[in-house]
């Protein structure tokens, strides 16, 4: 009897193996072999280009700038720096200012050509015509006070023609002054500017001279600080210089035209005042 029963648990034990075979997945890992233990690392999965969130921006600075210059330059370095973007600043203030002083200008004579010469009444009607800060007006105004102050003279030893020319040719002065007030700054910064960046750049150099003897080597990251900021300022010497030297030239080049166009109208203005008043002689 112990025979039969030793015969069913073996069949009843093997189905049950079976069974438990079937249901495991085909796919798990076997088991580690017994042994030393080994440290298994799995690399992390790579982000999808897709993306977005995983993703980040890299600032990168730029240690030879303009910032960087103002930060690790010394007070020589600074003082350049800051006299050069005072040249730039007069520089372009005052390109904006002449043009607008040349523009009114241009405009006033335009006016005075249209309006001064068909006024009737002589030459205060004329002048009354245009507005009170033109040149032209200030012209005809002082050729006007000229007459008068002739008549009034006891023995007028000048005759009224020299003395009219006398008081126009001043006033023709005042207006070239004027027009001329700022120019020199132009010119001067134009001739400097230049000279001012190369003091920065053999500063510079210099810096750069120093950094090597103290490291004793001519590394790039010894070098690489002091020669840039003897790049930016020799590039900001050229960057204020330029528009300097062009600024003048073409203003220079307006003021003569302009000018050109007073003189026509104080010898117009004199034939009037030595006519008699009557604005009818209009130089051609």
């Amino acid at each position: 009897m112990k025979k039969p029963r030793m015969i069913f648990l073996a069949v009843l034990l093997a189905s049950l193996a079976g069974i438990v075979s079937a249901q495991a997945p085909k796919d798990a890992p076997p088991a580690p072999a017994s042994g030393p233990a080994t440290s298994v690392v799995v690399p992390s999965q790579a982000p999808s280009p897709r993306d977005n969130s995983a993703a980040t921006a890299e600032t990168i600075e730029n240690p030879y700038g303009i910032e960087a210059l103002w930060k690790q330059g010394d007070f020589v370095a600074r003082g350049t720096l800051i006299i050069l973007i005072i040249m730039s600043i007069g520089t372009w203030y005052i390109g904006i200012v002449k043009y607008i002083e040349q523009a009114r200008l241009f405009t006033d004579w335009r006016e005075a050509d249209t309006k001064f010469w068909a006024a009737k009444g002589g030459v205060n009607a004329g002048a009354a015509e245009l507005r009170e800060d033109s040149a032209f007006r200030y012209m005809a105004e002082e050729g006007v006070i000229a007459v008068k102050d002739h008549s009034a003279m006891p023995k007028q030893q000048i005759d009224l023609n020299t003395w009219v020319s006398m008081s126009l040719d001043r006033a023709v002065d005042v207006i070239n002054n004027r027009l001329q007030t700022g120019l020199a700054f132009l010119a001067t910064v134009g001739s400097t500017a230049p000279f001012v960046g190369l003091f920065g750049t053999v500063w510079g150099i210099y810096h750069a001279l120093t950094a090597i003897g103290i490291a004793g080597q001519a590394s790039i990251d010894k070098v690489a600080g002091p020669v840039g900021e003897a790049l930016i300022m020799t590039a900001l010497g050229l960057a204020v210089a330029v528009p300097a030297v062009l600024g003048y030239n073409w203003l220079v080049r307006r003021n003569r035209v302009a000018m050109e166009e007073v003189r026509r109208f104080g010898s117009g203005l004199q034939m009037t005042l030595l006519g008699g008043g009557h604005t009818q002689h209009k130089a051609a």
